[in-house]
């Protein structure tokens, strides 16, 4: 349990340390950009290697496929209506969406958890968080453009690394009895989530802020990844 909650607070405090990051710090754009294309490889590869995987050699393969499908579709579904609220461009959007994207990839962390060495999910924990950080930083510096208090701006991403540090914690002991179809069904449809919010949140930004560079960087984060995951093999 120390270790489940160990990686949760270090995963959901890159939200925090990103925000900071965003409002108090000043980081190149193609930095920016190429430090979010490193993790939105890594993120990939981790959600087939650890979420599908692992679920497609116990687990039917069409129910398999069908929950990575309804995962992505009911994310896309949610980010459409999370944009014509409160739109593409602006701090409360950014929020929303990295809330609505961090919910999927946090339970998915809290599931992976589950009965597994620390190594086995380095690969997971560790792309979530080169993701979080600077997208808060994003998200934290289009909101203080908008002249809202810096404090005011601090304790809504505060309030989103909680958010989503109880989602891992629900996913880790609501669902630490659960039959094993069940948690791979679960962690499919995490991974669907999550894959649609690399295509839709992630790789497009990298490549507005890094250009061709993204390639390369996206390659790295993959490269990460898969060495990551050996080691727990």
């Amino acid at each position: 349990m120390l270790t489940t909650i160990l990686v949760i607070a270090v995963v959901s405090g890159a939200l925090i340390a990103g925000a900071a990051w965003g409002i108090y710090g000043n980081l190149p754009k193609k930095v920016e950009g190429f430090l979010v294309a490193f993790a939105g490889g890594a993120l990939m590869v981790s959600a087939i290697l650890e979420l599908i995987d692992p679920a497609a050699a116990r687990s039917p393969m069409p129910w398999v496929l069908f929950f990575v499908f309804v995962g992505a579709a009911v994310f896309c579904v949610l980010d459409y209506f999370v944009k014509q609220k409160w739109g593409n461009n602006n701090g409360a959007g950014l929020l929303a969406a990295i809330t609505l994207d961090g919910i999927p990839e946090n339970l998915a962390l809290g599931v992976a958890l589950i009965g597994a060495e620390p190594i086995a999910v380095a690969a997971l924990s560790g792309s979530i968080l080169l993701s979080n950080l600077p997208e808060a930083a994003g998200g934290a510096k289009e909101m203080s453009k908008n002249d809202k208090g810096n404090k005011k701006i601090m304790g809504l991403w505060i309030g989103t690394a909680i958010i989503l540090s109880l989602a891992a914690l629900a996913g880790n002991l609501l669902l630490k009895n659960a039959a094993d179809e069940t948690l791979d069904y679960i962690r499919c449809f995490a991974a669907g989530a999550v894959i649609a919010s690399l295509a839709i949140e992630v790789f497009p930004k990298a490549y507005k802020e890094d250009y061709y560079w993204a390639g390369i960087a996206t390659a790295l984060g993959v490269i990460a990844a898969i060495y990551l995951n050996s080691l727990g093999n």
